[in-house]
């Protein structure tokens, strides 16, 4: 058995679609879904009914495009309600999420737990000179400005940084309750660290990109392994004995037709000295 992991599937464009339904069959591996797979439960149920049929196992985050609700929606589901849409699609498929038991795997006879979270931003990464208040001014003065300031509603909360506390409140509660030393592979669509979500084309992006308190988890938790998607940057950091994978694939123009997805899909391990031991 193989663990696997994309993101961004961004399933609103057709040459991504017909990638998904190109994907090779990994009928024995289980499969990381880190959030942004398409703007309505259409797609969203397209990309499940495709990936479950294709890998023993989906474990999904969600990500901010899978939250958006549009003005024309016949249904009207808004923050909170699109969250817990998905999770119920996600039941339908047994996909595993935020809100189900962590799953817990195997590795050189060491029990490792898979820790899907879900945690939004707060308008927390940014410079110590820019107060909270001016935040949003301040990215707008580069020309910059996240769609989601138009299609992710905080309903029923009063903002999206009041979501995103209640949520890291939950996941920290949950993380309390795994067993010290039991190492963790974390999940979550936005960088865990402020120093991984930088976009040097458009630096003020930084304010959709998460928040500063998950940094602390990575003291309190053992963290070992983060999979994140968000920047559609793909790429392998490490820091302080943890490794960190963003695992995009994006929109078309940030990935090569030619290849197919599954060239994108990363295998994610855990790096043992220079041996790379994948999960049985």
């Amino acid at each position: 058995m193989k663990l696997y992991a994309i993101s961004d599937l961004h399933l609103a464009n057709k040459p991504n679609r017909d990638a998904l339904l190109n994907l090779s069959n990994y009928k024995d591996d289980w499969l990381i879904l880190a959030g942004d797979i398409g703007e309505t439960a259409e797609l969203f149920k397209f990309a499940l009914s495709t990936l479950t049929n294709k890998f023993k196992q989906v474990i999904w985050v969600p990500g901010n495009h899978d939250l958006w609700s549009f003005p024309l929606d016949k249904e009207g589901i808004k923050g909170e309600d699109k969250y817990y849409q998905l999770v119920k699609i996600c039941k339908n498929y047994s996909v595993l999420g935020p809100e189900d038991e962590y799953p817990k795997i195997i590795l050189d006879n060491k029990q490792y737990i898979i820790v899907p979270t879900f945690t939004l931003y707060d308008y927390s990464f940014r410079p110590a000179n820019i107060s909270l208040q001016r935040a949003l001014d301040w990215a707008l003065e580069s020309g910059v400005k996240c769609i989601d300031e138009d299609l992710l509603f905080p309903n029923p909360y009063d903002s999206i940084a009041e979501w995103c506390q209640k949520r890291c409140e939950y996941t920290e509660l949950r993380l309390a309750k795994i067993p010290a030393n039991t190492p963790i592979i974390l999940i979550n669509h936005y960088p865990i660290l402020e120093e991984h979500a930088r976009l040097w084309s458009f630096p003020r992006f930084i304010l959709w990109c998460g928040t500063k308190r998950t940094e602390n988890w990575l003291k309190k938790y053992s963290i070992k392994l983060v999979v994140y998607g968000h920047l559609h940057i793909r790429g392998t950091k490490y820091k302080d004995g943890i490794r960190y994978e963003e695992v995009s694939l994006g929109y078309p123009g940030d990935w090569d037709e030619r290849l197919g997805m599954d060239y994108y899909l990363r295998e994610i391990g855990i790096c043992v000295g220079n041996k790379h031991s994948c999960f049985v």
